[in-house]
């Protein structure tokens, strides 16, 4: 969660979940990327009163200039962030690097402007409405496809992340949220520490036909490994990897799933799909070749974050983020310094 907006993806088994195309104006455009499911909802999310008399959070964002009113930049509608601090979550007289000390007082007129008695009635009323908006993002990811959140953690970063997460794993029931070092700028880390990589996507011209498919495969991954610096053939010592995949369907069907080889794709649309056609002819639609050569940056070289146990309601001030930790919830410090916040019940 940060200024503008909300991303959620599903990450099973270390993997987050790809998406191996998008469409965009209505045509098929066949490069992976992320499956990211993204709301309007950040910190800079403003509030207003609909002409039905609701209240409303988002989607337009008062951004960095003028920013919320707390910024003191001539700001003056109400945003998430002027309820946090109106709340308590974000530490009275904080200052965010480059906007300098928030106004308490600027944030509690702004919030009055809703029509509520207190502004900390307004503001309890725009993290409630904040908080129903990014839960149902999160139910897009695992509830609707099949994934019960009961049974994984949820990943809190951003700037504004950490101080939502907690009450969106109780209302979910998730077993903990996990505030990774950094998290303000964990973006900027993951680049840094992530291996460079390239996957090239070629259309097969011939679906129902296979024969000459491992040598295209193979000329494929040549070409993704010279998109990442590789001299020459695979030999030893090489530090690069290449992966292959194929993307197929039935005979008839308008949809394909990538899987590892052709003779993986029954399995999978079981899977997937809850049923197998093995009788069915399986068609290729596109192949695919990936390049990886190891990270600049491991994680364990970064400094540790200096973190220590903390128990709510309380909130932790980082240079990046803030972390509001509720009552009932403890913060303990797990591997590479994230920080493990459980609750109690």
């Amino acid at each position: 969660m940060g200024g503008t907006s909300t991303d959620v993806c599903l990450v099973l088994g270390g993997v987050p979940e790809p998406a191996p195309g998008r469409m965009v104006g209505g045509f098929p455009v066949r490069l992976p990327a992320l499956d990211i499911h993204t709301i309007g909802a950040g910190g800079g999310s403003i509030a207003r009163v609909d002409p039905g008399g609701a209240l409303v959070v988002g989607p337009e964002s008062a951004g960095a200039v003028p920013g919320p009113a707390c910024y003191g930049r001539g700001g003056t509608e109400p945003t998430v962030t002027d309820a946090d601090l109106v709340l308590g979550r974000i530490p009275e007289g904080a200052a965010f690097p480059g906007f300098g000390r928030l106004d308490g007082e600027a944030a509690a007129r702004a919030l009055v402007s809703l029509g509520a008695a207190t502004p900390e009635a307004a503001a309890e009323g725009v993290v409630a409405v904040i908080d129903a908006a990014m839960e149902q993002a999160i139910r897009a990811v695992t509830v609707e496809r099949g994934v019960d959140p009961r049974g994984v953690a949820l990943v809190a970063f951003g700037g504004a992340g950490p101080l939502h997460a907690c009450a969106l794993a109780e209302a979910l029931d998730m077993q903990a949220v996990i505030v990774p070092p950094r998290a303000g700028a964990l973006s900027a880390v993951g680049l840094l520490c992530s291996p460079r990589q390239r996957e090239i996507v070629r259309s097969w011209p011939r679906p129902p036909d296979h024969d000459g498919l491992s040598e295209a495969l193979a000329a494929l991954g040549e070409e993704a490994r010279a998109a990442v610096g590789a001299a020459g053939p695979a030999s030893a010592g090489d530090d690069v990897e290449v992966e292959y995949a194929v993307d197929c369907r039935y005979r008839g069907q308008s949809h394909e799933l990538t899987v590892s080889g052709v003779g993986a794709f029954h399995e999978e649309h079981r899977r997937r799909n809850g049923y197998a056609r093995p009788e069915t002819p399986v068609e290729v639609i596109a192949l695919r070749a990936r390049a990886r050569r190891p990270a600049p940056l491991d994680p364990a070289d970064l400094p540790p974050p200096g973190r220590r146990r903390v128990e709510g309601p309380a909130v932790a001030a980082e240079p990046d983020c803030t972390v509001w930790i509720p009552e009932g919830w403890t913060a303990e410090v797990g591997p590479l310094g994230a920080w493990i916040l459980k609750g109690h019940g």
